[in-house]
C-alpha cells in the first residue's frame, strides 16, 4: 500500500457509511466535493487528530455496509480523521473480521475451534462447501473459537448492508448454516441464554439468578429483582467505602490473571491526573469461553449498573464496553440497556439524582485474540494496532488515551454487585479463604449438559463434571482454554481454586472446562491449539512471533511422522516454549506452550 493517499475514490456507499459515524465532511481537506479554493488552508486539523480513536467504528462502517474495505474507502476514512493510510491499512489488516480485497457482502464463519473441532467442525466445513459451491455469493471462513462452545459446532453469518444482518446456526448442520447464510432473516432464532445455563432459575445463585428469570429487554423486569439497589448501597457508602467494601471481599479478577480487584480500583482512583477511565473488557475470545457472552444476553442491565458503580468508586466518568465482534445479540441487548439506562435517570449527566456523571460507549472487536490483553485492547479502542504495550507504566498510572485506567472483565464486575447487596463478611464467607465468592465455570466438550455453571471456590473439578454430567470414556480435561492445560481423568479431584489448581501444576484460567474422550484425537487437537496461537500472535515481538510458527511446524512434523524424529521435535518445542515464556511481551506468548507441555507431561501425547 502507497504511503500517501492515492487516486481511488470511495463509492457513494462506503462515503455514506464513513458519514453516518463521522457526519458530513466540511471542507476538500476531508473530502468534500468542493472547489479547490478551501484547499489552500487547513481547518480542524487538531480536531480530527483527536478523533483517531474513531478509526476501529469507522472500519467496522464501511465493512458493515459494504462486506470489505476498498482502497477508495480507506481514503476517505482517513482523510476524514488525518490517519496516514499506511497506519490505517496496517489497522485494518490486523483484525480477522476485516478484509481488504473484494469479497461477497455476506459472510459464513464456521468454528475450527477446540470444542467445535470435536463436535465435527471440519466435516461441516466441507459439506457447506460442497453445498454452496462456486458463484454462491457467500465467502465461506474457518474462524477460531465463536463464543458458543455450549452449542457446538456454531456458524455466525453476517451479511452487509444497511443495517448488516446477523444469524447464528448452533448447534450446526450443513442446511442450517446454509439457511444462516444465504437468507438470515429466515433463520430460526437463536434460544434464550437461559437454554446455556442448565442451573437457570435455581435458588442460591448469586451471579446467575436472573438469567432465565428476568426479560433482559426489560430496566423494569430488572429493578423488581433487585436491580439498582446495589448502586444505590454504592452512593450511601461513596467511593472509599465501596472500594473498602470491594477489597474486604477478597475479589480478585476473574480473567485469569486474579489481581485482587480492590486494590487496582484503589490505585486508579488515587491518581491525581484527570479524567480517569473505566474499560471493561467484554473481549472473551479465549477458546472455550462463553460465560460473558451469558452474563451479557441473559442480563445486560446487571453489567450496566456494574459499571456505573465501579466508574463511581474510581473517580471515571466515561466507560468504555469492549466487545466481541463475534457477539449480534449481545450487542442489541447491550445497546438497548445503556439507551433505556440513559433515558431513565441511570446513565447521563446526574445519575440517580446524586451528582454524579457517567456514561457507557460500547466499541466492538472485530476478531483479535491479543485485544483481551487489557494495554493491547487500549490501543485498539484509540485506532491503533491492538498490540500489548510494554509494562511499566500500569493501566492505573496511564492507560487509556494515557489517563489512569481500570480495567475488568464482565464477570468481575458484575460480581460487585453482591458484594455490596449482603455486604463484605458475607461474600468473603463464600469459597476459600484465598478464592472468595462464586465462579462461573464454561463447561463443553464430551459432557451431557454443557453450559455456564456457578459454584463456589472451593468445589472440585470432579463435582463441576458431575452437574455438568461427564460420560464414559473421558480422557483429559483441558482446564483454562488454550492458554491452559491438560489434566487427566484421573485427576478430578484438583479444587477450583487459584490455589488449588496452582498446587496441581495448572491453571484456572478464565473458567474454561473443557472435556475430551478417546473419539478426539489429540495430536490433532494439539495441532489446533498451535495454529490459533500462531495466527493470534500481533507479531510485535520476536519470542512469540518465531516461537508459535515453530511451536506449530514441530507439531506438523511430529503429526506426520515424517522429517525430524519425534524426540528431537519434543525437544524443540520445549525449547522454544521456555524462550516465549520467559521472553515474549505479553501473556499470549508466555502461555502459548502451557497446553502442549501438559499433554505431552501428564496424558503422554506422543509416547
Amino acid at each position: 500500500m502507497d504511503l500517501h493517499f492515492g487516486d481511488s475514490k470511495p463509492t457513494d456507499e462506503e462515503r455514506a457509511a464513513v458519514d453516518a459515524l463521522l457526519g458530513p465532511p466540511e471542507s476538500s481537506w476531508e473530502g468534500a466535493d468542493r472547489s479547490d479554493a478551501d484547499l489552500r488552508w487547513a481547518r480542524g486539523g487538531r480536531e480530527a487528530r483527536d478523533r483517531r480513536d474513531l478509526l476501529l467504528p469507522g472500519l467496522h462502517a464501511i465493512n458493515d455496509r459494504v462486506g470489505w474495505i476498498s482502497d477508495g474507502a480507506l481514503d476517505y476514512l482517513c482523510r476524514r480523521l488525518t490517519v496516514p493510510p499506511a497506519e490505517a491499512y496496517g489497522v485494518a489488516t490486523f483484525y480477522a473480521m476485516f478484509s481488504v480485497k473484494p469479497r461477497p457482502a455476506t459472510v459464513l464463519h464456521v468454528c475450527t475451534d477446540l470444542a467445535c473441532a470435536a463436535a465435527g467442525a471440519p466435516e461441516l466445513c466441507a459439506g457447506i462447501e460442497e453445498r454452496l459451491g462456486l458463484g454462491s455469493g457467500v465467502a465461506v471462513e474457518r474462524s477460531p473459537c465463536l463464543g458458543l462452545c455450549e452449542r457446538a459446532p456454531a456458524a455466525l453469518a453476517i451479511r452487509a448492508g444497511d443495517p448488516v444482518r446477523t444469524a447464528v446456526s448452533a448447534p450446526a448442520t450443513v442446511q442450517d448454516a446454509v439457511l444462516a447464510a444465504s437468507a438470515p432473516d429466515s433463520a430460526p432464532e437463536e434460544p434464550p441464554a437461559a437454554l446455556a445455563v442448565p442451573q437457570a432459575g435455581q435458588d442460591g445463585l448469586m451471579l446467575l439468578h436472573r438469567v432465565g428469570v428476568v426479560d433482559p429487554a426489560s430496566l423494569d423486569d430488572y429493578r423488581a429483582h433487585g436491580g439498582y439497589t446495589a448502586l444505590r448501597r454504592a452512593f450511601e457508602l461513596g467511593p472509599a467505602g465501596v472500594i473498602r467494601e470491594v477489597t474486604d471481599s477478597g475479589l480478585v479478577g476473574r480473567g485469569g490473571a486474579a489481581f485482587p480487584t480492590g486494590r487496582k480500583w484503589q490505585a486508579t482512583a488515587s491518581q491525581p491526573d484527570r479524567p480517569h477511565y473505566l474499560v471493561c473488557n467484554a473481549d472473551e475470545s479465549e477458546p472455550g469461553t462463553f460465560k460473558d457472552r451469558v452474563l451479557m444476553e441473559g442480563d445486560p442491565y446487571a453489567l450496566v449498573e456494574a459499571m456505573t458503580i465501579a466508574g463511581y468508586a474510581t473517580g471515571a466518568h466515561q466507560g468504555y464496553l469492549y466487545l466481541r465482534g463475534e457477539y449480534p445479540r449481545a450487542l442489541h441487548r447491550l445497546e438497548h440497556a445503556i439507551a433505556q439506562a440513559r433515558a431513565r435517570g441511570l446513565l447521563g449527566d446526574d445519575v440517580l439524582g446524586q451528582g454524579y456523571a457517567f456514561d457507557i460507549e460500547i466499541r466492538r472487536g472485530a476478531g483479535a485474540y491479543i485485544c483481551g490483553e487489557e494495554t493491547a485492547l487500549f490501543n485498539s479502542i484509540e485506532g491503533y494496532r491492538g498490540e500489548p504495550r510494554s509494562k511499566p507504566p500500569f493501566p492505573v498510572e496511564k492507560g487509556l488515551f494515557g489517563k489512569p485506567t481500570v480495567e475488568n472483565n464482565v464477570e468481575t464486575l458484575v460480581n460487585v454487585l453482591p458484594i455490596l447487596t449482603m455486604g463484605a463478611p458475607a461474600y468473603a464467607a463464600i469459597g476459600t479463604e484465598r478464592s472468595t465468592g462464586p465462579k462461573l465455570f464454561c463447561v463443553s466438550g464430551t459432557v451431557e449438559r454443557p453450559g455456564v455453571y456457578e459454584v463456589p471456590f472451593g468445589a472440585t473439578l470432579g463435582d463441576l463434571l458431575t452437574l455438568a454430567g461427564v460420560r464414559d470414556g473421558l480422557r483429559a480435561v483441558l482446564l483454562g482454554g488454550a492458554a491452559g492445560g491438560f489434566v487427566r481423568a484421573d485427576e478430578l479431584d484438583i479444587p477450583l481454586t487459584f490455589e488449588g489448581t496452582r498446587e496441581a501444576g495448572t491453571t484456572l484460567g478464565s473458567g474454561v472446562v473443557m472435556a475430551f474422550d478417546d473419539s478426539v484425537p489429540l495430536p490433532r487437537l494439539l495441532l489446533r491449539i498451535a495454529e490459533f496461537f500462531r495466527d493470534e500472535s500481533c507479531g510485535q515481538c520476536v519470542p512469540c512471533r518465531v516461537g508459535t510458527v515453530r511451536q506449530e511446524e514441530a507439531l506438523h512434523r511430529i503429526a506426520e511422522r515424517s522429517g525430524t524424529a519425534a524426540a528431537d521435535d519434543i525437544a524443540l518445542l520445549r525449547e522454544v516454549g521456555r524462550a516465549m515464556r520467559d521472553a515474549s511481551i505479553c501473556g499470549l506468548g508466555q502461555t502459548a506452550w502451557n497446553a502442549v507441555e501438559s499433554a505431552i507431561d501428564r496424558l503422554g501425547a506422543y509416547e
